[in-house]
Order: C-alpha cells, then sequence, then structure tokens
C-alpha cells in the first residue's frame, strides 16, 4: 500500500510505531562496561573452608530424630492416667539402657559434700579458678542456702561451644543438678519430657554424648526440683496434673500426686525435706506431706495460677510467690491465715507475671513479667523499682525470665535480639550484652559453680557460659 493512500490516522499510527522502536532498541554496552557480577557471601562460595565448631551442626545424629522417636514412643504406649510407678527404663526413649546414667547419679549421691544436720546444710561449692567457697551465711532463725555466694566479673563468663539438643521440644523449665562434683543440665519440655546432659561425658559415640531423655508426662513440664543432699530423687511437675517422684535408686518415676488440674509450679525448702510446695488451678497453692502421703494444706493466694514458688535463702519461712493475675507476694508461713490469707508485701504489674525470686542474700525480690522487670529491696521490701524489659516472646508460654547470679549484684534475662543482657542491681540498667546464636529465655545460674549459666532455646537445644 503506498504512503499517500494511507489516511492521517495509519500514517500517524506507523510513525508512533517507528518512533517507539528507536526508544526499546537494547542500548549496546561500550567496551569499557562490564557485566554485573552478583557477589555472594557464602563462604562456600568464596572458597573458604568451613568453621570447624559449626560445620557438623548438631553433633549427634540421634539428636535429630528425637521428635519421631517421641512420636512413635507415645503412639505405641500410653502414660497411665493412674497413680502406679513409671520404670525409668520404659520410658527412656533415646537408647536401650540407661545404665550409665544411673551409676553417675549414684556416684554423685554417694560423694556429695553437702550434709543436712540439725536443720542446716553444710558443705562447699566450686568457685573461679577452682577454688572453694562458702554457702550463703545460715540464718539462726531457720534454713540454709543450697547456692554458692560469690561475686563475678560478667565480662568474665564465655559462652562454651559446645551446645546440645537436650530434649525435642521446647524447654519450658531448665535447672541444673545441685552437685559440686559433675555439670549435669535437667530439661523439662512442652511435650512432657524430661533430658538430662553429662556435659562431662566428651565422647561422642558413648551414652549419646551424655544425653538421656525420659518421657514420665504427657503435658508441659512445669517444674524439677531436687534437694543438693539427695541427689537421686528428682521430683518433676506437669500440666497433666501429676507429680511424679524420679528415685533413681529404684529406677523409677514415683507417682506423688495427681490432679483434674494441671500443677503450674513446684518448689522445696532446704529445711523442710518431708513436703512439696505446688500450685494448681487458679492461684491455689498445695503443701504435701510425705509422712500423710497427701496435701495436708492447701490455700488459696492469688486470683489465676501461680506461676512460681520461691524461699527466703536467710529464713525459708518467708515466700514468695507470683501469678498471672499480675501481683507477686511475700508470705510468711509462720502467720499466713488459712481464711483469708495476707501477703506481707504485695505489688502488682499491668500484665501476668512469671516469676518472682529472692537474691542470695535474701535482701531483695526479682520479679518478671511481660511488660518489665521489677526489683523489690529494703528492709521490708518498701521500695520498688521497675526496669523497662521487653520479655514476651511471639510463642505461647514462653516469656524471658530474669535470674540471679551467685550474690545481689547481677541480674542475667535473655531478650528478644539473641542476647543475655546482664543487668546490674544497683543501677538498675543493662551494662552488658552477650550475644548468643539463637533466642533464649530461658536461665539458670549454677549452684554450686560461681561463674557457670546455662540457657535454653525454643527448639530444645543447651547452651552453657563458663567463667575464663
Amino acid at each position: 500500500m503506498a504512503l499517500e493512500e494511507l489516511t492521517d490516522y495509519e500514517r500517524r499510527r506507523l510513525e508512533n510505531i517507528k518512533r517507539n522502536r528507536k526508544m526499546t532498541k537494547p542500548r549496546q554496552l561500550s567496551s569499557e562496561n562490564k557485566a554485573p557480577v552478583t557477589v555472594r557471601r557464602s563462604i562456600r562460595a568464596r572458597g573458604m573452608p568451613p568453621d570447624s565448631s559449626t560445620a557438623a551442626g548438631i553433633k549427634h545424629g540421634f539428636l535429630k530424630n528425637l521428635r519421631r522417636i517421641r512420636k512413635s514412643h507415645t503412639s505405641n504406649w500410653q502414660l497411665p492416667r493412674e497413680l502406679c510407678p513409671l520404670k525409668m527404663k520404659d520410658v527412656f526413649i533415646n537408647g536401650v539402657s540407661d545404665q550409665n546414667f544411673v551409676k553417675t547419679i549414684m556416684g554423685i549421691s554417694k560423694k556429695t559434700q553437702f550434709s543436712y544436720r540439725n536443720g542446716s546444710l553444710t558443705g562447699l561449692v566450686e568457685g573461679i579458678g577452682g577454688g572453694s567457697h562458702n554457702l550463703v551465711p545460715e540464718s539462726k532463725d531457720s534454713g540454709c542456702s543450697t547456692r554458692a555466694w560469690g561475686s563475678v566479673n560478667p565480662k568474665s563468663i564465655k559462652m562454651e561451644e559446645n551446645v546440645r539438643m537436650v530434649v525435642p521440644e521446647r524447654v519450658m523449665v531448665l535447672r541444673f543438678l545441685p552437685s559440686p562434683h559433675e555439670k549435669i543440665i535437667m530439661a523439662g519440655d512442652s511435650l512432657g519430657s524430661v533430658g538430662f546432659w553429662n556435659v562431662d561425658v566428651k565422647n561422642e559415640d558413648d551414652d549419646k554424648g551424655g544425653i538421656y531423655l525420659y518421657q514420665p508426662h504427657s503435658g508441659f513440664i512445669s517444674g524439677i526440683s531436687v534437694q543438693p543432699f539427695s541427689i537421686s530423687k528428682i521430683y518433676t511437675s506437669s500440666f497433666d496434673g501429676f507429680i511424679r517422684l524420679m528415685d533413681v535408686e529404684k529406677e523409677e518415676f514415683s507417682p506423688v500426686y495427681s490432679s483434674d488440674y494441671a500443677v503450674l509450679s513446684i518448689s522445696q525448702r532446704t529445711n523442710d525435706v518431708g513436703s512439696i510446695y505446688f500450685s494448681e488451678g487458679h492461684g491455689r497453692l498445695k503443701i504435701w506431706d510425705e509422712r500423710e502421703g497427701k496435701p495436708s494444706i492447701s490455700l488459696i493466694l492469688h486470683e489465676d495460677g501461680i506461676k512460681s514458688i520461691d524461699f527466703n535463702a536467710n529464713n525459708t519461712n518467708i515466700m514468695a510467690t507470683s501469678s498471672t493475675d499480675g501481683t507477686a507476694c511475700i508470705w510468711d508461713l509462720r502467720s499466713i491465715n488459712a481464711e483469708k490469707p495476707k501477703p506481707l508485701k504485695s505489688v502488682r504489674h499491668e500484665k501476668a507475671l512469671y516469676s518472682a525470686y529472692f537474691s542470695p542474700s535474701g535482701s531483695c525480690l526479682l520479679t518478671t513479667g511481660t511488660d518489665n522487670i521489677g526489683l523489690l529491696s529494703g528492709t521490708n521490701y518498701e521500695d520498688v523499682s521497675t526496669i523497662c524489659h521487653r520479655n514476651k516472646t511471639s510463642s505461647l508460654f514462653l516469656v524471658c525470665r530474669a535470674i540471679w547470679g551467685w550474690d545481689d549484684s547481677y541480674i542475667f534475662v535473655g531478650n528478644l535480639e539473641r542476647g543475655l543482657d546482664v543487668i546490674s542491681a544497683a543501677k538498675k540498667s543493662t551494662i552488658t550484652t552477650m550475644r548468643i546464636p539463637e533466642i533464649s529465655y530461658c536461665f539458670d545460674a549454677h549452684p554450686c559453680k560461681i561463674g557457670m549459666l546455662a540457657g535454653a532455646t525454643i527448639d530444645g537445644r543447651v547452651h552453657m557460659w563458663s567463667p575464663c
């Protein structure tokens, strides 16, 4: 078709197409220009050797299958609901035999330096550099402490390279075995598993690298309690409503108590070996008497669940409780009224409280809520301070709980930025932060080794810090 025969519309259309083709024509790169190069930051792409400490990932391949092992175990055998003993070998789920663990605990129990005489606990604990330190000075009124007393420079505490998956799911409770001889960490998870990590076992092919896993419960583990002068007897409580005694000498989980309500916390006084203090339901505290074989006292202390029970090291008649009703209370067990309990001191947070712990000397009380950290001090705990700290994680039931170190100087608490904050109790502010690979929300300070800490993550891994 001749150009003259085109209409004005068609002629303008062709001119637009020609102009657009010129505008969209690919640009030719000059010889000086270089093609863009994507820079990979991984060490593999840069030809660098992997870090030997992390190249193998989590060691002990069997631990990767803990969740599968646990599921297959419980699918074939359900925990009984009645009060009956469970053989340790029947609920041992990460191996064929746990006899090395039994021998280790019984050996520790026989050689422990702690003794309980005339209502007081005596013994020595290990400090920085291997030296011995005394326990917290005893009160002439009552009780004693099972914790070491000594100062430590937080900057001298370093994270160790070895990390272990102790339990298959998120850790709900973390405790050191109160022994000056061995380093054994106890962890309870959200599936009802209780795991033990013997840190001193170095051979990867021996006894699963020091990991021993049991399934004594069917719900959240809410507490683990053990007396230092009776290492072979370990109490566990759970949301399934059971309290069980892991009696290593008998090699069984003996039944202690069962309830239709979840058992939310458990604790013991060092000068009251025959009683267990635990909470269940909405704010109810019960005291189980070993001689009677049942709870002897039942008190309603809060409007909602009691999340922690702690006793003053200087006077174990003084008890602290925290509750999801937002209050922390201090009680005197000698004068508490069963019908209308009245606390010596009560402090309220705007949101739920998850822990309240006395300092090693007993002169301060540390509270942890979802919104902040509280500190009570003074002769009658009349001085109340607030330390801003974000403690609530994105997971249900998981809150970064603050704990004391080995004196009244420092507070340790995890943060949501993969760090361990060290807070000065005097300055009421964070003085240093230790970086960690994962968010750790659950911590414990070794009661017999000054400067040794353990922290747990949401997937069952446990880290450990030791003094340099």
